[in-house]
């Protein structure tokens, strides 16, 4: 059976993923499983999988309640934030409606439009790598998305831009803090307008990459109407329980680990000066270095057993390589690599 006119040209997301044995390709924390919901999924038994979950994981919306300072009907979760972000797109957005989101930004974006037949408007940063408002405004799009700290880069949006955005668009702003854990400001207090959504993801800094699980804190109306987008089972119950737990009890573990990334951030920062590379300002867990022929050169280090992430052509950077941060010794097997890739 042919399959949608809309969907052939669509390609399968499908980032390099060669089996490394050091693999700083997908800026997860690579530390370990949160205590907690280790001891959870030790716990678990077979009656609590052979059955459906509770619909909509409400014990999870508690504890990212509590987690966050809002009601718990401010909150929605979904399997993985950007499973978040593709529900909020057909919760709000009719097919061959616009989308705006600076340029480059979190790649998935440009798919989740295709997928839902939306049309999309790319807005290259400004030279400073802050969101240039005007430009997303002049798209007249019914949802902003902004992704703070950005990915791939690293950088920010000034709390100026950003205010500046929520208080002019003409429909729903989308703030994807993805990596808020590492950043040193978050603006999750935007949340509380009524025309802004703030997602946010328990792969990044909580380690449950593997779980997929995410959430969003917005107005009820908003939240209601991605609920809808989303249906009933979208985390599994196992997920729902062990994302619970790390919330809960294990915060003082997370903070340590989003602390150590940040210093052998500034590290890794450190060592590829010394190579003569010159990296994009970051607050997030994880490096951005413009370099021609990035591609070439991580097709290098995977042959010797390390795996980042390349880019070709970035809007306003061209080339570059994008680099996690994990434990130490794991830079050092990726700086290895570099240095015998620029050879």
């Amino acid at each position: 059976m042919p399959s949608r006119a809309s969907y052939r040209d669509i390609p399968l997301y499908s980032p390099s993923k060669v089996k490394c044995s050091v693999d700083l390709s997908d800026n997860t924390n690579l530390f370990g499983m949160p205590p907690a919901a280790e001891r959870v999924l030790r716990e678990t038994v077979a009656t609590q999988v052979s059955r459906y979950p509770v619909g909509y994981a409400p014990d999870l919306k508690q504890a990212v309640a509590r987690y966050t300072g809002v009601e718990p009907s401010r909150v929605t979760t979904g399997c993985g934030s950007d499973d978040v972000i593709d529900s909020t797109l057909r919760a709000f957005l009719e097919p061959g409606e616009v989308i705006a989101f600076p340029d480059p930004t979190f790649v998935m974006m440009s798919y989740f439009a295709k997928v839902n037949g939306l049309r999309y408007a790319p807005v290259p940063l400004r030279p400073d790598f802050d969101i240039d408002v005007d430009g997303l405004l002049a798209t007249g799009a019914k949802l902003i998305y902004v992704c703070s700290p950005n990915n791939p880069t690293g950088t920010v949006a000034s709390r100026a831009a950003l205010e500046r955005l929520v208080d002019n668009a003409p429909g729903i702003v989308l703030l994807d803090e993805a990596y808020a854990e590492f950043a040193r400001e978050s603006h999750l207090d935007l949340a509380a307008r009524p025309n802004v959504l703030v997602t946010r993801t328990l792969s990044k800094a909580f380690g449950l990459a593997g779980l997929r699980v995410g959430y969003a804190v917005g107005n009820p109306t908003l939240v209601a109407e991605v609920e809808k987008a989303r249906g009933p089972y979208k985390v599994t119950g196992l997920s729902e329980r062990m994302a619970a737990a790390a919330l809960t009890e294990d915060l003082p573990w997370m903070k340590a680990r989003a602390e150590e990334s940040l210093a052998i951030r500034a590290r890794l920062v450190s060592e590829l000066e010394q190579l003569g590379l010159k990296t994009l300002p970051t607050e997030a867990n994880f490096v951005m270095v413009p370099l021609p022929g990035a591609p070439a050169v991580a097709e290098r280090m995977r042959q010797r057993d390390v795996n980042v992430r390349a880019f070709q052509g970035l809007k306003g950077i061209g080339d570059a390589l994008r680099i996690g941060c994990g434990p130490w010794t794991m830079m050092e097997a990726a700086l290895g690599a570099l240095r015998e890739a620029l050879r």
